[in-house]
C-alpha cells in the first residue's frame, strides 16, 4: 500500500470512498481489484490505428478495418509459417475479413465440408488465442458474441497439447459442426479476430465527400467498439448542413454533384433533390454547362449521357445558389473579413466578364439567367422554394441525424492520446513561428484556447434552441470553419471555387497555405505546439491529415525529425493520381510506429472471389527501447489512480473510518 496515505487525507476523501465502497464492499474485494488493475498495468498496450481523409472509400476502409492494415496477415504467416502453403493462408485471411461471403463460395466448391470446418475451426482457434494473448480474460470476454461467450472461452484457454484435454477440445468442435453452428461459430470467430486486433482506432477528419458511401462509413464507427474522430473540413461542412446552414448546405449537395456522389445523398440519407432537378432542368434547359460536368473515374459506367448532363445542370443551379447564400452570410458578418469572396456584383452580365483587381476577366460561362443586376444575392423565388424544400429534407433526415450525434459523441477539434496530439488540419500561426491570435465572437483567442472554442460553438450551432443568443453566430461560424481563412480546419487566403471554375487564369485560382503548413516542418515548432497542448513523453508526436503527401514526388510523411506525420495518404480514388498511391495507416503498438502505405484497392468482390488483399507497404517510424505496456499509456494513468482511490478506501476500512458492508454492486473499475 502506498506509503503516504494519511488520516487526514482519507478523511478529506471520505464522501467519496463511501461512493467508492458501494462497488467494493469488503476488503477482500478491494484486495481482489487492486491486484487485478497492478496485473492490467503489466500488459502489452492495445494496438491503436490512425487512419485520414478516408472521404467515402468505404470498400478500402472496410478492407483497412477488415486486414487491420495488414496486421492479420503478419499473424498468419507468423503463426502457421511453413506449416501451411501461401494459397492456404491467403484462404484463411480471406475467410477472416469476409467469413459470410466466403463461406458461400467454400460451400458449393467443397466436397469434404465436416473436413474443411474442423481444420477451418482448429486454424481459427489458433489465430484468436495469439490476438487475444495481449488482453485480460475479462476484456476478451466482453468482447465476445453472447451465444458462443462460454464455448469461446474453453477453447481459447484450453490446450491442445494436454493430454486429458486434447479429447475436450476436439469433442467441442466436433458438435460445433454436428449440431450445424460452424457457419454462425466461424463467422463470430473472424469478427472477435478482427476486433481483437485493432484496440482503438483514430479518424483524423474527413469522412465525408468525393466517394461513395461516407454513409456506410459512418454506419461501420457508429457501432465500432473503440474509436474516436477528430473533425476535418469535409465533416464540418456535413455538420453545418445537418445543423440547418445554408451556406453548408449548397456545397454539400454542389460538393456531391462535382463528383457524381448521389449515392450519399439519396440512397444514405434520402436527400429529395427533385426540386433541384426539376428547377435546373427548366431553368437551365438550353445551357451545355459545361463547366459542370461531374468528375467521374474513368470507366465508371454508372450514369449515362442524359443523366450526366442532368447532373452538370444541377450543379450549376446549385452553385449559382451557393454563391448567393455565401454572400449574405459574409455581408452579415463583416468580422469574417471575406469581402474578396463577394463576386456576384463584380459580374458583367452584358459582356460576360468580371472585375477583379483593377483588371476585367473574360468568364468561361456567361449565362447567369437567375443573377438581378440591381441584387445579385438575392435569391429567385424559384430558388428560394427549391433551397427551403431541400433544407427540410435535411433536417428531416433520422440517418443524418444519427451520424452527427456519432460525430458529435465520438468527435472533437483535437484530442491528446498516448503522446500523440492529434488535429486535422492546422493551428493558426504567425511567420515568425509565434501562435496567431484569431478574432472569434469578439474575443481573441489563440492555440489550444482557440480550437478548445471552436469546439464550444461548433456544439451550440448544433444542440443550443433556436432562441439562443450565440446561436446564429455559431450557425455562420460553422460555415466559415469550412473556407475561412483563419480557420483551424481550413487555414488558407481563400477558397478559390468560383475562380477554378470560371476563370482560366492560374494567378487567380492560387490559395496561399497558412504558415503553420510550412512551420510545422521544424522540429522546435512541433515541440512549441506539444507544449501548448500540454503533451509529455519521451516520445511525442502531431499526426495530421488534411494535406495529401505526394509520394509519388518523393515527399515524406514523416516530418520534423519525426515529430509529424501527416497520413493524408489519398485514400479517395480522385487523388490516386497526386499522391501515388492510395493511403496511409498509421499503427502505434507496443513495440513503436510502424507507417502503412497502402496500393489501390481494387473492389471487396476481387478480395472475395480471387483473395486479392490491399498490397501495403510498411514503413518503420519510431521502435521503443523496451514494449510499450499498459502502464505507460493514458490507460495506465487512470488505473494508477483507480488504485491509489482503492488503497485509500482500504485504508479507511482498516482503520475504522468506514466499516465493511453487505455486496451492493459488481465491480466497475474494469479495463
Amino acid at each position: 500500500m502506498t506509503k503516504d496515505i494519511t488520516t487526514d487525507k482519507v478523511t478529506d476523501d471520505l464522501r467519496y470512498l463511501q461512493l467508492l465502497s458501494r462497488s467494493f464492499p469488503t476488503i477482500a474485494d478491494a484486495s481482489t481489484e487492486i491486484i487485478n488493475l497492478e496485473a492490467i498495468l503489466n500488459l502489452p498496450k492495445g494496438t491503436e490505428h490512425f487512419l485520414s481523409d478516408v472521404h467515402g472509400e468505404y470498400q478500402a476502409f472496410n478492407h483497412v478495418l477488415k486486414n487491420a492494415s495488414g496486421s492479420i496477415k503478419r499473424k498468419v504467416d507468423e503463426i502457421f509459417n511453413n506449416t501451411m502453403r501461401e494459397g492456404e493462408k491467403k484462404e484463411l485471411c480471406t475467410l477472416i475479413y469476409y467469413p459470410e461471403e466466403k463461406l458461400v463460395r467454400v460451400k458449393s466448391a467443397e466436397k469434404d465440408l465436416d473436413d474443411w470446418y474442423m481444420i477451418t475451426l482448429n486454424q481459427l482457434v489458433k489465430v484468436c488465442r495469439n490476438v487475444s494473448s495481449k488482453y485480460t480474460r475479462s476484456k476478451v470476454r466482453k468482447a465476445l458474441p453472447r451465444e458462443f461467450s462460454y464455448i469461446i472461452q474453453e477453447l481459447l484457454h484450453e490446450s491442445l497439447l494436454e493430454p486429458n484435454k486434447s479429447a475436450y477440445v476436439d469433442q467441442i468442435i466436433h458438435t460445433i459442426i454436428s449440431t450445424g453452428r460452424a457457419d454462425d461459430f466461424i463467422i463470430a470467430m473472424c469478427n472477435l479476430i478482427q476486433r481483437l486486433t485493432i484496440d482503438s482506432l483514430h479518424i483524423i477528419g474527413d469522412i465525408y465527400d468525393r466517394g461513395p458511401g461516407a454513409h456506410i462509413i459512418m454506419d461501420t464507427l457508429c457501432d465500432y467498439h473503440n474509436c474516436d474522430i477528430q473533425w476535418g473540413n469535409h465533416d464540418m461542412l456535413w455538420m453545418g448542413a445537418a445543423a440547418g446552414n445554408l451556406g453548408s448546405m449548397t456545397n454539400v449537395v454542389r460538393m456531391c454533384l462535382r463528383y457524381g456522389n448521389l449515392a450519399t445523398l439519396e440512397d444514405g440519407y434520402g436527400i429529395n433533390l427533385l426540386p433541384l432537378a426539376t428547377f435546373a432542368m427548366e431553368t437551365y434547359a438550353d445551357d451545355p454547362c459545361e463547366l459542370f460536368v461531374p468528375k467521374i473515374t474513368a470507366g465508371d459506367t454508372m450514369y449515362d449521357a442524359k443523366t450526366v448532363r442532368l447532373i452538370a445542370q444541377m450543379n450549376k443551379a446549385i452553385s449559382v445558389v451557393q454563391y448567393k447564400v455565401e454572400g449574405e452570410i459574409i455581408r452579415r458578418r463583416p468580422e469574417f473579413g471575406m469581402d474578396d469572396r463577394m463576386l456576384l456584383h463584380r459580374i458583367n452580365l452584358e459582356k460576360g466578364t468580371i472585375h477583379l483587381n483593377g483588371k476585367d476577366y473574360e468568364l468561361k460561362d456567361k449565362y447567369w439567367p437567375t443573377l438581378d443586376p440591381k441584387d445579385p444575392y438575392r435569391l429567385s423565388i424559384e430558388e428560394e422554394d427549391m433551397l427551403r424544400r431541400i433544407q427540410r429534407s435535411f433536417e428531416g433526415s433520422e440517418k443524418l441525424r444519427k451520424h452527427m450525434l456519432c460525430l458529435f459523441r465520438h468527435g472533437s477539434m483535437y484530442k491528446v492520446c498516448n503522446s500523440n496530439l492529434l488535429f486535422h488540419a492546422s493551428v493558426p500561426m504567425n511567420s515568425d513561428g509565434t501562435l496567431k491570435e484569431v478574432k472569434v465572437d469578439g474575443e481573441y483567442f489563440k492555440g489550444k484556447a482557440l480550437l478548445d472554442k471552436v469546439d464550444q460553438l461548433v456544439r451550440t450551432a448544433y444542440f443550443d434552441p433556436e432562441d439562443s443568443p450565440q446561436k446564429q453566430f455559431a450557425m455562420d461560424y460553422i460555415w466559415y470553419l469550412w473556407c475561412g481563412k483563419d480557420s483551424p480546419l481550413f487555414d488558407k487566403s481563400r477558397m478559390a471555387t468560383f475562380e477554378r471554375c470560371f476563370l482560366s487564369e492560374k494567378e487567380l485560382q492560387k490559395e496561399e497555405k497558412g504558415a503553420y503548413y510550412t512551420l510545422r516542418e521544424e522540429e522546435s515548432v512541433c515541440d512549441m505546439l506539444l507544449d501548448e497542448f500540454g503533451v509529455t513523453g519521451e516520445h511525442r508526436h502531431i499526426v495530421n491529415g488534411h494535406v495529401p503527401v505526394r509520394s509519388i514526388k518523393g515527399e515524406n510523411p514523416i516530418k520534423a525529425n519525426g515529430k509529424l506525420l501527416v497520413i493524408d495518404g489519398g485514400f479517395s480514388k480522385a487523388y490516386h493520381s497526386e499522391t501515388g498511391i492510395a493511403g496511409y495507416t498509421l499503427v502505434y503498438h507496443s513495440r513503436g510506429f510502424q507507417l502503412v502505405q497502402h496500393e489501390p484497392f481494387q473492389s471487396t468482390t476481387k478480395a472475395i472471389e480471387e483473395g486479392l488483399d490491399i498490397r501495403s507497404t510498411t514503413i518503420v517510424v519510431e521502435l521503443s527501447a523496451h514494449r510499450q505496456m499498459v502502464k505507460d499509456t493514458d490507460k495506465g494513468a487512470e488505473l494508477k489512480q483507480q488504485i491509489h482511490d482503492l488503497e485509500n478506501l482500504l485504508y479507511a476500512y482498516r482503520n475504522g473510518l468506514l466499516q465493511e458492508r453487505e455486496r451492493e454492486l459488481r465491480y466497475y473499475y474494469r479495463y
